[in-house]
């Protein structure tokens, strides 16, 4: 529901796409430039602006803002359809919640196997010395 409301508040730029394509990419402005200003946002709650912003750090601008960019086709809808489905999975990735890892302890075993082993090899290279000389 939240990432539905979010896409009111985007802002489209439409640009002339960059690259080949002869006399057609010069006159169509196919590349489409999506905005969201996180600051701003009426939809999201400070927690999860909180969240959004140390996720996406390096993504947002100075002023917070984030930009994404679509020219793999050369249809405008289709680059913003793309654009759009990339925003709300980008969104809905930063405002997962991480799992706190429960740190697990080593079995007694396998401490005694360890220990067991380096006691062989220990061993086995204190029998290829040479015998003392009395």
């Amino acid at each position: 529901m939240i990432l539905t409301n979010l896409i009111s508040e985007l802002n489209f730029k439409a640009i002339r796409s960059s690259g080949s394509g002869g006399q057609h990419v010069n006159k169509v402005s196919s590349k489409v430039e999506l905005s969201f200003d996180l600051d701003a946002s009426e939809v999201l709650t400070e927690i999860q602006k909180d969240r959004l912003q140390k996720k996406l750090k390096n993504r947002l601008n100075t002023q917070g803002i984030l930009i994404l960019q679509c020219d793999e086709t050369r249809s405008q809808h289709r680059n913003k359809e793309l654009v759009i489905k990339r925003f709300l999975a980008m969104i809905e990735d930063g405002l997962k919640e991480q799992k706190k890892r429960v740190p697990t302890k080593t079995p007694k075993k396998a401490v005694a196997k360890r220990l067991d082993d380096k006691g062989k090899q220990a061993q086995k290279k204190a029998l290829r010395k040479k015998p003392p000389i009395d």
